[in-house]
């Protein structure tokens, strides 16, 4: 999981982009998808050169570009459609948090997509970006993935009314999708807590207050990329009838309401969870608290025990001369059988008294 570090010195100026992400290596790709409710066309492996040929502002145009290294493509890009240098650099810089604003007509709304790692308690996340002008929108992802392949297919078949809407919906449908991979981080996190909660019923081993803390951080990381969306979808939400966000139609509001309402519920479920992993921690120091008591009730009885017998060994074992005792033929038995006898009556009573 990746956190914001400042490095003294280091200051990224719009004029001088660069792209902040982990992925380096990936080459950029794009593809385009041109459509409305009688045709599409798809350009798998779109070349930049052909943005004014291939674009139809007449139809919904979907520009999707995995891979942010290549500068000089996405400067193309952005010199095409008058993108702001300031909204480019927001792009390439993945440690921004989760916005949404408007400028020259341009919407840019940038988004944290997380799901959880597979090989490890982490979670990745993986910056997506948008932008819509003029009936265009343009996604800026840092890899390959398959987030959206089940919207191309709608777009392929016709399936549903994402062909027949404009490039707002299309952004809603994104936004859906990628906020469906919350949802599934989210349900991992929770497995691995009932997992956890099972754990501390039968073990006290240290390492399970590690898988809590690994956890609590999680879902707070968890809480901090959804809260700034929240935030952007209500705005989105309230002003509506303020003619702001302009390339979003009216109609289409309603739309961004229902992801404003899921956000909601993410992070009443990530409360909940956050709630359980404090119970899950409460019930492991109880349980550590209890073993202890447990323990030293036990050597505690034990002393209890030995108290009298210490005391009996004592007084014989002074060095008078004359004892009358020590003469006796069954002395020693007599006081072996009464040690004994004190150590059953001991306990006996403890057993009476439900001390252990």
């Amino acid at each position: 999981m990746r956190k914001i570090k400042y490095k003294k010195g280091r200051k990224l100026q719009p004029y001088n982009l660069e792209y902040t992400g982990i992925h380096k290596k990936t080459d950029s790709e794009m593809q385009l998808f041109v459509y409305d409710d009688a045709k599409v066309f798809e350009y798998a492996d779109f070349n930049v050169s052909d943005l004014e040929k291939c674009i139809d502002v007449q139809k919904t145009n979907w520009l999707n570009i995995h891979g942010l290294n290549d500068l000089d493509l996405l400067k193309t890009i952005s010199g095409h459609f008058k993108i702001d240098n300031f909204m480019l650099a927001d792009i390439l810089n993945t440690t921004r948090r989760t916005k949404i604003e408007e400028q020259h007509d341009i919407l840019f709304f940038n988004i944290k997509s997380l799901l959880p790692m597979e090989d490890s308690d982490g979670i990745k996340a993986e910056q997506i970006s948008f932008l819509i002008k003029d009936g265009i929108l343009i996604s800026f992802q840092e890899k390959r993935s398959d987030f959206f392949t089940h919207i191309r297919e709608r777009i392929r078949t016709h399936s549903g009314i994402v062909r027949t809407k404009k490039a707002d919906y299309l952004l809603y449908i994104l936004l859906d999708a990628i906020m469906e991979n919350f949802y599934i981080t989210i349900e991992n996190e929770e497995d691995k807590i009932e997992d956890i909660i099972d754990s501390t019923k039968k073990s006290a081993d240290p390492i399970i207050l590690e898988r809590i803390e690994q956890l609590r951080d999680n879902f707070n990381f968890l809480k901090r990329s959804i809260v700034p969306l929240r935030d952007s979808l209500y705005n989105i939400k309230s002003i509506k009838d303020d003619n702001v966000f302009n390339v979003i139609e009216a109609e289409n509001f309603t739309f961004f309401a229902r992801l404003h309402q899921k956000s909601l519920e993410l992070l009443e479920q990530i409360e909940s969870d956050m709630s359980s992993l404090e119970s899950a921690s409460n019930f492991f120091f109880s349980a550590q608290t209890h073993k202890m008591n447990e323990i030293m009730k036990t050597l505690t009885i034990v002393s209890a025990i030995f108290i009298p017998l210490t005391f009996i060994v004592g007084v014989y074992g002074m060095n008078f001369k004359y004892m009358p005792e020590l003469e006796y033929a069954y002395g020693y038995y007599t006081v072996v059988g009464i040690m004994v006898l004190i150590v059953f009556g001991m306990i006996y009573y403890f057993k009476r008294r439900h001390w252990f």
